[in-house]
């Protein structure tokens, strides 16, 4: 998706303007296509599980072999946590890595997932995880549940008095009871029957009623909520509520019209941060499609009777939920929007931005400088002659308070700290990292930091305690060995690199070690 992605960049023209109010840019994923969105709101942060659609397809059909997890505190900055899960997790199934939910219990987490098993048909298996972010695993071996034919999209809620239920299918409507722990249920398959005055009628005859897939199953208030992907092709939006987790169901109508270049369409609904959420697909990146699709999200608020009001799909999104700190290290995977780029599993752990060229960059929306920066790191490596990350403001020919020079370090997985002179980073902006260089990829990203104006750094004082000793000493021993990639001081370049070549490592090591013994006076 390479050079789509660079096409893609015409769509963002709308953020190289600064608005009163922050917004969101639609879609939110632009390295790689993604479908049928399923958010999960945990502690202070939203994560949303999405399929991944492959550049290349198998048969002219839906190619997907895993999943993808994304995370925001903002709305606005998604970061890419990589594929927590893939069907060749399953020892059972052959493919298609479908539509599933992810579910929170008792400080697990439950990925529920459809899959075509090796015997043929269709099935649901659920995989289990102690992070968001995975990795799950498949604890049971075996299918979840099937019918042996339409069991996909699962959804999943777990209920006031702790009863959870799966719903799924298509053409069908299924659910079951699932036990308290969450990998097996009670009692028989039921099929929800599908009526016109529950799910509303068709406007062709090859189905009896605008049920086509994807259900969302959830409850607010005293009311249940199935939203889903109503028919005919090309799908739209539709739901139905219930007094009840089980039935029976009224149809309240369209929620989503049909839009998006895509043939079908996947719903997902979450309340975070005092705010309501709906998130779909479609196919707005250059060579977007029914094939190749893209989660979206939009902010909405329910009508006081608890309806639902038509929502429109945007490129704008939702406004940014407060600002970016960018005195904390933030992952260079952090996106609101890009050019260029992509991402791959990096050695440190977690994602890496990687086939950097020269002239893509990475936007992040609505970032708060407070009364100014001073410096800027980033942890980088190289395997060819390195380049440049440009610190932009506003748009990625915007106003430059800063240029860090990146050169070989050895490998594109052997990372060094790099830290360049900032000036004129104030206040609220959008800050454009920028990539400059020759030609060829790079260099690689894994993280950045800026550090305060007018903030005081004791030299040699890696945990903050404004002094220097054996415990700073055993900090960058660890640093050097890789046991940590970071120092608990906010400066901590301008902490540790002894001889300011921008690098924290063995000179330094070795200079502070002196320091200890008496052997030099300071590391000025």
């Amino acid at each position: 998706m390479k050079k789509v992605r660079k096409i893609a960049a015409l769509l963002s023209a709308i953020s190289l303007f600064v608005p009163t109010v922050s917004y969101a840019d639609n879609p939110i994923v632009q390295t790689l296509f993604t479908a049928d969105p399923a958010p999960m709101v945990y502690k202070d942060t939203c994560y949303v599980y999405t399929g991944h659609d492959e550049d290349k397809l198998v048969n002219n059909f839906f190619t997907m072999n895993d999943w993808r997890c994304y995370s925001s505190t903002d709305m606005a900055n998604w970061t890419d946590n990589g594929s927590p899960l893939s069907y060749s997790s399953f020892s059972w199934a052959k493919g298609d890595a479908w539509a599933g939910q992810c579910v929170q219990r008792n400080g697990k987490f439950y990925y529920y997932v459809p899959l075509t098993p090796k015997n043929g048909g269709t099935a649901i298996g659920v995989a289990v995880s102690d992070s968001p972010t995975g990795p799950f695993k498949d604890l049971i071996g075996k299918p979840l549940v099937s019918t042996g034919s339409g069991d996909i999209d699962p959804t999943v809620y777990i209920d006031d008095d702790g009863q959870a239920y799966l719903y799924w299918g298509n053409p069908n409507l299924y659910y079951v009871k699932l036990n308290q722990d969450m990998i097996s249920y009670s009692g028989s398959i039921v099929k929800v029957p599908l009526t016109t005055a529950s799910f509303g009628t068709r406007s062709k005859t090859d189905r009896p009623t605008t049920y086509e897939e994807g259900p969302w199953f959830y409850k607010r208030n005293s009311l249940y909520y199935m939203v889903f992907a109503a028919g005919p092709i090309s799908e739209h939006i539709g739901y139905s509520t219930s007094t009840g987790p089980t039935g029976p169901w009224t149809y309240r109508g369209k929620i989503m019209p049909t839009q998006g270049s895509s043939f079908t369409n996947h719903p997902g609904v979450a309340d975070f941060k005092g705010n309501s959420y709906f998130f779909y697909h479609n196919g707005a990146l250059p060579d977007g499609g029914g094939y190749h699709r893209s989660v979206c999200v939009e902010q909405f608020k329910y009508n006081s009777d608890g309806t639902f009001p038509t929502i429109n799909m945007t490129t704008t999104g939702p406004a940014q939920v407060g600002n970016l700190n960018p005195y904390v290290k933030t992952e260079a995977e952090t996106i609101c929007w890009e050019s260029g780029i992509e991402t791959e599993p990096c050695s440190e752990g977690g994602m890496n931005v990687a086939f950097i060229e020269n002239g893509d960059y990475i936007k992040v929306k609505g970032v708060d400088f407070g009364t100014g920066a001073a410096s800027f790191t980033a942890r980088v490596s190289s395997a060819n002659s390195g380049g440049n990350i440009e610190l932009r403001l506003d748009s990625p020919t915007g106003k430059l308070v800063g240029t860090c020079a990146v050169k070989e370090t050895g490998g594109w997985q052997t990372w060094v700290d790099k830290t360049c002179t900032v000036s004129g980073a104030e206040g609220i902006h959008d800050l454009y990292l920028k990539f400059t260089g020759g030609s060829g990829y790079l260099f690689n990203f894994n993280w950045w930091k800026f550090t305060k104006a007018g903030n005081t750094t004791v030299i040699g004082d890696l945990n903050g305690d404004n002094s220097v000793d054996s415990t700073d000493y055993a900090l960058m021993k660890k640093y050097l060995l890789g046991i940590i990639t970071d120092f608990p001081v906010e400066n901590d370049i301008e902490a540790g690199d002894f001889n300011k070549d921008g690098v924290i490592d063995s000179i330094d090591f070795v200079l502070l070690k002196k320091y200890l013994l008496g052997t030099i006076p300071s590391l000025d």
